[in-house]
């Protein structure tokens, strides 16, 4: 096993590592009901082109492509180029009373090494962020504003956090008694969420802070169970 190890870092060593440059202008996107279209930036700093292709999952990772349409799903991006991706909902309903969660997959692929050398390794590097449709009717209200009414409960050595509002909450951290809760994702509206408490956790003091619309990290909110 060592042997094999060493010849895979020794291999690594020799050849030359191409990683995709690409930056995508967000790390989430609200796509607002009452509008037609949502997009994003894709830009290129790197001197060699990408090949550019997206698609859209469902909040357990699903390819779907029932409620939104992506223009284009595949583009080449040449160097120092920027290019937007729209994405424009389809006449399948979504749902007027709570948020929905998809996810918005851009893959950066490189194009191949023109020397046509052998010792380079190529890498096609995927972005995966949150596309969040929010129905008309909840637009005007930030999702942080609202998080103080999450509402907690422990058993043993459980974690429950249960979302009675129409928004979905994502975590940018967790503290239960003063120790770092691990793993913490999101909650989705009116639904709940169970993270495992750190060991030492004895406190029933919660706090928390919220990730923005914007991508910024809110106050921290306080609460007990």
């Amino acid at each position: 096993m060592k042997k094999n190890v060493s010849f895979f870092a020794c291999f690594l060593l020799l050849c030359g590592c191409a990683h995709a440059g690409v930056v995508v202008g967000g790390t989430r996107i609200i796509y607002d009901g009452d509008k037609k279209e949502s997009s994003i930036s894709i830009e290129n700093p790197d001197a060699s082109p990408y090949l550019i292709q997206s698609w859209i999952e469902d909040e357990a990772g699903n390819h779907q492509t029932g409620y939104f349409v992506i223009t284009p799903p595949l583009f080449r991006l040449d160097g120092k180029q920027k290019n937007t991706i729209r994405i424009i909902q389809t006449n399948a309903p979504l749902t007027a009373i709570r948020e929905s969660l998809f996810w918005l997959n851009i893959k950066a692929i490189p194009a191949a090494d023109p020397s046509g050398s052998a010792n380079t390794l190529q890498l096609a590097i995927n972005t995966r962020i949150k596309l969040i449709y929010r129905p008309g009717a909840l637009k005007g209200i930030a999702p942080d504003s609202v998080s103080n009414r999450l509402e907690w409960s422990r058993a043993e050595n459980s974690l429950t956090v249960f979302n009675p509002t129409p928004y979905y909450i994502n975590f940018n951290s967790l503290y239960a008694g003063g120790n770092p809760v691990e793993k913490v994702t999101y909650v989705a509206p009116l639904a709940s969420a169970h993270f495992t408490l750190p060991q030492g956790a004895r406190s029933n003091l919660i706090e928390w802070k919220v990730i923005s619309d914007y991508g910024a990290i809110g106050a921290v909110h306080k609460a007990s169970f």
